[in-house]
């Protein structure tokens, strides 16, 4: 009895919920009276046209949605809408052309100490930022666009960028032609999932600071510099690929002072360096596979108990490389196309070690002007002779079971 009265007292304040449109044509002209007028919980439907109201302050629980992809114009002065509130939702609206900020981060959609934020199929473009969370929890940002045509990285700011936030989903974005793609600091327990980051001034993905989170199926396609996790722990990174990330200071997944995390089951492919490491400890690399690139992985002498197993290398101008003798970490099982060992026994692993760092990696790590003698009759005789009589190269770094065929 008590259970049936509770239902029809709060049967009232579930009907007091409301939906206003929004329209040339509507009573309710603009969005921002809109706003005004709505009562925490209602929606806003949002018809078609460009709008130009200024920032678009939210600060109740509201829904907008809009209606074949309604404009949002800053006019490059605003920020588009500023919310401190929780339970907001941001659907199916075109934001263009917000402010630029020196020392302000404006963006498209900036929220405060939010929690419960849905920012879903929306299109951004020319957005100094596109998506800010700063001191947000339990957000979700899926199937948006976000595009920019600056020409330089102090004229735009990050396509996703989230500081000091706590359970976030970021899933299946496409951002290009931003400072960073997405952005991470001091985020923790949060999922990037099925993104598109490319064609990006610095990062595809740049996170630091950012603890126990996973990335997972996402592509990180032609960056300035691909992808770099510094100064985290607890990372997880799952079934991506790292592709066309070319230039003289890029990679595909540079690892900076990180500890304790899972590299597996992703593809790098056609990368300057696919992995450069400095400072890293305690992270298992597992079933990654290393196609075409310069340097497959770079790593440090301060690396150390890092595992390698069952990797597939190939076709790699150079499958690793270090800058010192003393290395303290683990290669085993993997696949290297370089392998000129045998099998004798068949079962698939090879009789003798591989060591996969050469004379001439060792000589271009200290001379990288040395790289212009790549494939030529000197270098096949350095390394050779290093196989012949090893004395340079760390003998500690050497595969004892190297696989005889690529792992899938």
């Amino acid at each position: 009895m008590i259970r049936v009265f509770l239902i029809i007292l709060c049967l009232p304040l579930v009907c007091q919920a409301r939906t206003w449109i929004v329209g040339p044509g509507e009573s309710v002209k603009s969005i921002r009276a809109a706003i005004a007028m709505a009562s925490a919980g209602d929606s806003i439907r949002i018809g078609p046209g460009t709008y130009k109201e200024g920032n678009l302050i939210i600060q109740k629980p509201l829904t907008l949605i809009g209606i074949g992809h309604p404009v949002l114009d800053g006019e490059h002065q605003f920020e588009i809408f500023t919310i401190a509130s929780k339970n907001v939702s941001i659907i199916g609206l075109t934001m263009i052309n917000t402010g630029v900020g020196s020392i302000n981060d404006i963006a498209a959609v900036r929220a405060l100490e939010s929690s419960g934020l849905r920012v879903l199929n929306n299109q951004f473009e020319n957005t100094f930022f596109g998506v800010h969370l700063s001191n947000s929890r339990h957000c979700l940002i899926e199937g948006n666009t976000l595009h920019s045509d600056a020409e330089a990285e102090h004229q735009i700011g990050n396509g996703i960028h989230a500081w000091k936030c706590d359970s976030l989903i970021i899933r299946n974005n496409n951002t290009s032609g931003h400072r960073d793609g997405i952005y991470f600091e001091f985020v923790t327990n949060s999922l990037v999932e099925k993104n598109f980051s490319h064609g990006n001034m610095r990062y595809g993905l740049h996170f630091m600071f950012s603890h126990n989170d996973a990335y997972r199926s996402n592509v990180f396609r032609n960056n300035g510099a691909g992808v770099a996790v510094m100064y985290t722990k607890g990372v997880t990174m799952t079934g991506n690929r790292f592709e066309d990330n070319w230039g003289a200071s890029s990679y595909g997944l540079l690892l900076k002072d990180i500890r304790d995390s899972f590299i597996d089951h992703n593809v790098f492919s056609k990368n300057t360096v696919a992995i450069y490491m400095e400072g890293s400890s305690r992270s298992e690399f597992t079933q990654n596979f290393f196609h075409e690139n310069g340097w497959a992985v770079k790593i440090q002498a301060s690396c150390d108990e890092n595992h390698f197993v069952k990797n597939s290398f190939l076709s790699n101008t150079f499958d690793m490389a270090t800058n010192g003798s003393l290395v303290l970490n683990t290669v085993d099982a993997n696949y290297w196309d370089k392998y000129e060992g045998y099998d004798l026994d068949k079962d698939g692993t090879g009789d003798v070690p591989y060591h996969p760092v050469s004379l001439y990696s060792m000589v271009v790590e200290k001379m990288p002007a040395a790289v212009m003698l790549w494939r030529s009759f000197l270098v096949y005789l350095l390394d050779r002779s290093e196989k012949v009589v090893p004395s340079i190269t760390p003998e500690n770094l050497k595969d004892l079971h190297p696989a005889m065929r690529r792992y899938d």
